[in-house]
């Protein structure tokens, strides 16, 4: 590799939004070879079997759902580990910052919930996707917010980062309560077995993290066969990684692997994701297709719904004076980051894909339209509203 080459990579990966970009880049690569001579060996890589046997014990799912149930159970345990600081130490530990994200969340599931529904109020099958539009991806927005630049008060990315905190909280409630299948008994006992196991290592202050990700396996195993989405077992499993060491005074067990994990989610687990969810063949679609009330419902959510939901909620908290405007922001930033909170792109695909497995590929393919065109239109619409914002020399006005 030359040495200009290098130096680019190098760059690249410093750069804040490196991540967001790769996950763009993954996205972008998959749907040009999914329209392409190359779309049959794509659809043949993800629908290649892959199996594990331990005895009488076998998992046999195509690499789709390996990386669906089980590169993502590592998003969504990095997910539970930066949820548990910042309940713990982080802005989410002191109240006053809680109250405007936390009412943003809300209005911002609510509302593109309804808007999808009110679309698909005359399909059963179709309403099973209520909760796609309700979720964002945080990589996506972050990115956007940052390649904007340094202007962007720090205040303001706070407020993104904890809105979308509560954001997957919600998502991982709707997983555990609206998307699970037939329930297998004897595996919910051994999950039920694990989480007091995890209980007690950690009150007895074990600090391995091999430990607990050892139990976190086995959970995972049985949460797969369960019918409990597998997801939950990363979440459930990083509530007790301990966040102080006793033997160390300045070390933190789940510090040190929330930093372990970051650069291996942000550049390896998620761009296999986009890559291996975002491919689909554009042939033949046009206003009809668009309009269809699936991909119609999800796009409309997105854009209309997260904007509508997250603004007006933050506009009444601050109104009742439940809650304060983030320093040196204005009510055309919280409107910027509402829009911004539309791009649901991994989340909504993951969502989407929990929702529509059971059904016919067009379902599917109406589900991933909507995402695509949806969190595109929100990532253009917030760019241009914080871009126009925070390019000015002028200090905003709160």
């Amino acid at each position: 590799m030359s040495t200009t080459a290098a130096s680019f990579i190098k760059n690249f990966f410093r750069m804040e939004s490196s991540a967001g970009i790769l996950l763009f880049m993954s996205a972008v690569l998959a749907m040009v070879i999914a329209n392409s001579q190359l779309s049959g060996y794509y659809n043949l890589l993800l629908d290649t079997p892959v199996a594990i046997q331990i005895g009488a014990l076998i998992i046999n799912k195509p690499l789709l759902l390996w990386i669906n149930d089980g590169l993502m159970a590592v998003f969504f345990f990095l997910v539970g580990l930066e949820l548990k600081r910042e309940l713990i130490e982080g802005e989410l530990s002191d109240k006053r910052n809680i109250v405007l994200p936390g009412f943003g969340a809300i209005g911002g599931m609510l509302v593109p919930a309804l808007v999808f529904a009110w679309f698909n109020k005359d399909d059963p099958m179709a309403l099973q996707g209520w909760a796609i539009p309700a979720a964002t991806d945080i990589a996506f927005a972050l990115a956007v917010l940052k390649v904007i630049g340094p202007k962007v008060p720090t205040s303001l990315k706070i407020f993104l980062t904890s809105l979308a905190i509560f954001d997957d909280i919600g998502a991982i409630l709707v997983i555990a309560f609206f998307y699970t299948s037939q329930i297998s008994v004897a595996s919910l006992i051994v999950v039920a077995i694990c989480i007091p196991l995890l209980w007690l290592i950690n009150r007895k202050g074990v600090e391995a993290t091999s430990t607990y990700i050892l139990i976190g396996i086995i959970m995972w195993v049985a949460m797969l066969k369960s019918g409990v989405h597998a997801t939950l077992t990363g979440v459930i499993l990083a509530m007790f990684i301990p966040i102080k060491s006793r033997i160390k005074p300045d070390y933190s067990p789940l510090k040190d692997l929330e930093h372990n994990l970051h650069s291996a989610v942000a550049y390896i687990i998620l761009p296999i994701f986009a890559f291996a969810n975002a491919g689909i063949n554009l042939s033949g679609v046009g206003l009809e297709q668009l309009m269809h009330p699936v991909p119609m419902g999800i796009a409309l959510g997105l854009v209309l719904g997260k904007q509508v939901g997250i603004f007006s909620l933050c506009w009444l908290a601050i109104k009742l004076k439940w809650a304060t405007m983030p320093e040196n922001s204005n009510w055309v930033s919280i409107y910027g980051v509402s829009a911004l909170c539309g791009i649901g792109f991994t989340m909504s695909l993951f969502i989407g894909g929990l929702a529509f497995e059971e059904t016919q590929f067009n379902m599917v393919f109406d589900e991933r339209l909507g995402i695509i065109v949806g969190s595109l239109v929100s990532a253009l619409i917030g760019f241009f509203v914080l871009k126009t914002q925070y390019g000015k020399k002028a200090a905003l006005k709160s």
